[in-house]
């Protein structure tokens, strides 16, 4: 498909997805941003977020939103080259096999370990960001995305 973009989106342990979309929407260190075809040579940092996959192959996914495949992502890197999109993420979730209540859990210890205070700047920063993974995991798992059409 000539018209579109080439998406590879892995992690340490696994391939999440491969194949054409229309488009890439990430959720960047910076702010949000989307990929579309011929775009810029590009590598970029991602945070805590949606990732957004614009494709017709959707169907193969359980969490399609009309033609959208949605991912939670924890961090990694967007490499955008020749209308090919590479994304090296931290971890990536589709938003239909997150656990809720796991992640629910995972933001109670998160907050209990931050209300407890600790005099260690490195437990803190851990803290910080385990609550912002599972608010992360959450709100992509409540369709609290906000992403673009």
């Amino acid at each position: 498909m000539a018209d579109e973009l080439y998406v590879d989106i892995v992690t340490p342990d696994d391939r999440a997805f491969r194949g054409h979309a229309s488009g890439v929407r990430a959720p960047g260190v910076e702010g949000s941003f989307e990929v579309l075809k011929n775009h810029a040579p590009l590598i970029a940092a991602l945070g805590v977020g949606p990732l957004v996959v614009r494709t017709q192959d959707a169907h193969e996914y359980a969490d399609m939103h009309d033609d959208r495949i949605v991912f939670a992502t924890t961090g990694g890197f967007l490499e955008v080259l020749d209308n090919k999109v590479t994304v090296l993420a931290d971890a990536v979730e589709l938003a239909s096999e997150i656990d809720v209540e796991r992640a629910q859990a995972a933001e109670k210890r998160a907050l209990d370990r931050l209300q407890q205070g600790s005099s260690d700047d490195i437990d803190r920063e851990r803290a910080e960001a385990a609550l912002e993974r599972a608010r992360g995991r959450l709100r992509v798992a409540m369709g609290q995305v906000g992403a673009a059409r």
